[in-house]
């Protein structure tokens, strides 16, 4: 609001406060990326709008949305894969937020399923993902990106992050939480029956999919 208040026209006319701003920008920028990045920084970023209109209704198994979960605590993070139709979770710890880190989780939770399981994945525009497109040659999935500033679009995966963060709050230090931590509360996620899921729970919804014809 104080910078509202400051570079508003009108206030101008009368004062100029900019000169005892820390940074005297001529100009209000919008936060985000710096005006360097007028394109996007995900290489081959194909836009969450051409994805597949099928995929939204979740009647067809293997479309997923991947995230990263934070703590100002902890320079580890946590990768978050979800699975739209069946709304099953997979946990990842990763010791640093970076795109090999993040890629690598992905690949190693997601390569032996089926291939009818692993179509699709939806990411955010964070730095993370730059690396799509070797997940994409690796698992033969193609991959589509939130428009930027709506990391909403991408609702099942942050969805879950709320779910975690019930057992993991904030300011939790993900370095000393264990494998076996992680995969409780994994399992805790998808052993929990969902109403969207007619009382089912993920594990059950996800596995009658793993037989699934192609």
């Amino acid at each position: 609001m104080i910078y509202q208040y400051i570079y508003d026209k009108h206030i101008r006319k009368q004062h100029d406060l900019i000169a005892y701003l820390a940074r005297a920008h001529k100009k209000r920028h919008n936060r985000g990326h710096s005006g360097k990045h007028k394109k996007s920084h995900i290489p081959n970023r194909i836009s969450i709008e051409e994805r597949p209109k099928h995929i939204e209704k979740r009647l067809q198994p293997g479309h997923w949305e991947a995230d990263t979960m934070v703590s100002r605590q902890s320079k580890s993070a946590i990768a978050v894969m979800v699975e739209r139709k069946s709304r099953f979770v997979l946990l990842e710890e990763l010791l640093r937020k970076t795109s090999l880190n993040f890629s690598g989780a992905i690949h190693s939770r997601l390569i032996d399923y089926p291939k009818h399981l692993r179509r699709t994945i939806t990411y955010d525009n964070e730095s993370e993902n730059v690396d799509h497109a070797i997940i994409n040659e690796h698992l033969s999935t193609k991959s589509y990106f939130c428009n930027p500033y709506c990391s909403w679009e991408k609702g099942s995966v942050e969805n879950s992050i709320g779910l975690v963060m019930r057992y993991l709050p904030k300011k939790s230090d993900f370095a000393k939480l264990s494998h076996l931590e992680l995969a409780r509360i994994e399992n805790l996620l998808n052993s929990r029956p969902r109403k969207c899921l007619e009382y089912r729970t993920p594990s059950q919804v996800f596995n009658s999919c793993v037989a699934l014809p192609r």
